[in-house]
């Protein structure tokens, strides 16, 4: 038997080192050629590193939140065979962890990570005594999960069922696997317990004493650092505008009924990225970098629109190249293409950067206004509050109309208020009069 020791890959585009997000082996796990053992962090993306041979996981190089440079020894494995030449005096060095967000030196222009393939697995072989020391201090006998109502707790699909014919709610089951997954001894426990008596049947008024440390790596540490940097760096000023969109959705339900069969579906986003490409014309400096350190204003020409998106492992901004070469069509089908990437973990580096201008959007949960933070080294973002009916007067008369709140901010440095404002009323005009985003 020999040692097969593992080392950093060099991912490319110069760098020197790199975070590990989450390890899907633990030392004494067999693994096979081309298994997946760990994800790895750049700056902008999650890269998967694969076991070159067979053979049983001796050491890892570091833990889930580490920084490893590239070269550095990543795993050893016992193989068959004499294995690599040096393996036996390559020992496995320590790597070095990563600062805590709210210390961390900010990458400059650094970009929001394309999101990681999958949930991080904890190591399948996990010592008791390491779960037992994660354990909460002092808790009752009964212990309730600490999931909110709209949390989906983690359990196999057998368990869930098993639940459901128990009449048993899995948000209220304390779960005691891996990453607190509910197994089927749970279910056991649980059910024990509520037939002790009424008071301990219902769990909604029961005492809670456990607390959660959650460590912010991978991907929230790049979006945390993300935003600490465009608040320390960029002086916001916002300006809210209402727009009257009753013409605007008319439009788009006529297009979407005569269309919806052969054409992508239209929401407002299509619409509000042609208004953007033609105001921008009128107000370059809203589509544009800037470099503080250089003193540089880089002011573009082609308006590359970042779409702010909510992912299950967090927010990043896949972009729409060339916005002003698309039709709202082609926008359309654009978004849905990087937002389904984004989310299941598949958009490339070059759609995860090189945005001059941000749209953020949460839809119907869009509130009545918001103060959306600018993607540094942009220097302006347009946020979409929700459309909401209500009464108006219009030639002396009440009538309904759909309403919508524009909520945008601007780097003060660059975009001065009035230029700001005069760019949002040249939004609220297109939208207002959708027929003129088709003739400009």
């Amino acid at each position: 038997m020999g040692i097969h020791v593992i080392k950093m890959p060099d991912i490319g585009e110069g760098i020197a080192e790199v975070e590990v997000v989450a390890w899907h082996v633990a030392p004494g796990d067999a693994v096979r050629e081309d298994q997946v053992l760990a994800d790895v962090m750049t700056d902008k993306a999650t890269v998967e590193i694969p076991s070159p041979v067979d053979g049983t996981v001796l050491e890892l190089g570091g833990k889930a939140g580490d920084v490893m440079a590239v070269g550095s020894a990543l795993v050893r494995i016992e193989v068959a065979g004499a294995g690599t030449a040096d393996a036996a005096a390559e020992p496995v060095a320590p790597a070095k962890s990563a600062a805590p967000a709210k210390s961390a030196a900010p990458a400059k222009h650094a970009a929001p990570a394309a999101p990681e393939p999958e949930a991080p697995r904890p190591p399948s072989a996990a010592p008791a005594a390491a779960r037992a020391a994660l354990a909460p201090r002092g808790t009752p006998e009964l212990v309730v999960a600490q999931l909110r109502a709209d949390d989906r707790p983690l359990a196999s699909p057998a368990v869930r069922r098993r639940a459901l014919e128990m009449g048993l709610e899995l948000r209220f089951v304390a779960g005691t696997g891996p990453a607190g997954r509910v197994l089927h001894e749970d279910l056991d426990s649980y059910s024990e317990r509520r037939s002790r008596g009424p008071g301990a049947a219902d769990l909604r008024y029961a005492q809670r004493h456990g607390v959660e440390e959650i460590a912010v790596i991978g991907l929230r540490r790049k979006i945390a650092q993300k935003m600490q940097e465009s608040k320390r760096r960029i002086p916001h000023f916002s300006y809210v505008e209402e727009l009257d969109v009753t013409e605007l959705e008319e439009l788009r339900s006529r297009l979407n009924a005569t269309h919806g069969g052969e054409r992508a579906k239209l929401t407002v986003l299509p619409f509000l990225m042609r208004a953007i490409v033609l105001a921008a014309r009128d107000f370059p400096q809203v589509n544009a970098h800037f470099d503080d350190e250089a003193g540089v204003i880089t002011r573009h020409h082609g308006v590359h629109i970042g779409i702010a998106t909510q992912t299950p492992s967090g927010l990043i901004v896949p972009v729409v190249r060339h916005a002003e070469t698309l039709d709202p069509w082609a926008c359309a089908e654009e978004v849905a293409r990087l937002a389904q990437a984004a989310r299941a973990g598949k958009a490339g580096r070059e759609e995860l950067s090189g945005s001059t201008i941000t749209i953020s959007s949460l839809g119907p949960l869009g509130g009545i206004v918001s103060t959306p933070v600018i993607n540094h080294p942009e220097v302006a973002i347009v946020g979409v509050n929700r459309i909401i009916e209500r009464p108006m007067f219009r030639a002396g008369a009440i009538v309904p109309r759909l309403l919508m709140n524009l909520s945008s901010s601007f780097d003060h440095r660059v975009v001065d208020g009035a230029d700001g404002a005069e760019f949002v009323q040249a939004l609220r005009g297109y939208l207002e009069s959708p027929a003129t985003l088709f003739i400009s």
